[in-house]
């Protein structure tokens, strides 16, 4: 029944033919093979050979972008699914796709079209190829220790990601020391149902203490917040404290969360002690908040087309000439890292 009504959001359509349809994993791992599809929508529940066993096998043999489509109820599995190489997902609200979930339905055919701004060549990113091969980071969750008292980061790094981000802010987080001197916000653009279970999944994988932010949560050195979904946050000073602003989006926020806006109030309340870090995503969210951070003196760090699996956002920040530097996905870790020592 989803196979059916995932391949009628493409019957009208002349940019997008349906070559191949699979009841579970071995099946279509032959297709792939045969057909060499641009993408591939992906259920993570089929017999036989599940979607995580499928992902790993396609992507050390024939990396293609891959859509996962997961009922809310899956959150974890939907990361597991992007740490394995899938490109983004949608959400259903329960195992099957009614006829009328229009919005659903969008989403899936924004998302595959989506696939046309990639880089000309899908291959999995470092960090991704590094997660494929088992080389996950250790957790050091027992050994950090608690932040007690409010302390003033040295330094704010605020980031504003999309499409791939997920896995990129994985590899920054991880790298992340144990005596790091800063604080970490986030804009990525998800879902609300999503943004607890991604903040709680960025907090086992490094030192930084991350959450969903909460309005007034106070931004100490060695914490991390992830904004929540269809909600905007800000930094503001109070009383000479950092604090996390939550809100609901404004007239003139065209993406939610917002990393314009992030940045723009990061910058407004750090200066030159800003760091913005634009990551891989579709559109043009963060150029407008980049620019605030270089006015006030602060540093912008762009991804490079060459581990950004979509460019847009960050091209849009190189193309206006407002990135300090253009660095590879695994040289942001590490400079993020850097600014403790």
């Amino acid at each position: 029944m989803n196979r059916r009504n995932i391949a009628d959001v493409f019957a009208n359509q002349r940019d997008v033919e349906v070559v191949g349809k699979a009841g579970d994993g071995e099946e279509a791992l032959r297709l792939v093979s045969m057909l060499k599809p641009d993408v591939i929508t992906l259920d993570l529940e089929m017999p036989k050979m599940d979607g995580f066993t499928f992902l790993r096998i396609l992507m050390s043999k024939q990396p293609t972008p891959v859509i996962v489509v997961s009922s809310y109820a899956q959150k974890e599995n939907v990361f597991k699914a992007l740490e394995l190489g899938a490109l983004d997902f949608v959400t259903k609200p329960d195992q099957r796709i009614p006829e009328d979930a229009y919005e659903l339905k969008e989403q899936i055919l924004a998302k595959v079209l989506m696939v046309r701004s990639l880089r000309s060549t899908f291959v999995a990113p470092p960090s991704r190829r590094s997660m494929l091969s088992g080389n996950f980071a250790t957790d050091p969750r027992d050994s950090a220790p608690a932040i007690r008292a409010y302390v003033a980061p040295r330094y704010l790094v605020a980031i504003g990601s999309s499409t791939g981000g997920p896995s990129a802010l994985l590899e920054v987080f991880s790298k992340v020391p144990q005596n790091t001197t800063c604080a970490i916000v986030v804009a990525q653009h998800m879902p609300d149902k999503f943004t607890r279970t991604f903040a709680e999944r960025l907090d086992k994988r490094g030192t930084v203490r991350t959450r969903e932010a909460e309005d007034g949560d106070k931004i100490s050195r060695g914490t991390g917040f992830v904004c929540p979904g269809r909600q905007c946050m800000e930094v503001v000073s109070v009383e000479s404290e950092l604090r996390v602003k939550v809100q609901a989006p404004a007239s003139g926020d065209r993406y939610v969360p917002s990393a314009d806006r992030l940045l723009t109030t990061a910058a407004r309340a750090m200066g030159s002690r800003t760091v913005g870090v634009v990551l891989t995503g579709m559109g043009d969210d963060g150029l407008e908040g980049a620019r605030a951070i270089r006015d006030a003196g602060g540093t912008v760090i762009a991804e490079s087309q060459e581990t950004a699996v979509v460019y847009g956002m960050p091209g849009t920040v190189v193309k206006a000439g407002l990135a300090s530097q253009v660095l590879p996905l695994p040289e942001i870790a590490e400079y993020v890292a850097n600014l403790s020592t």
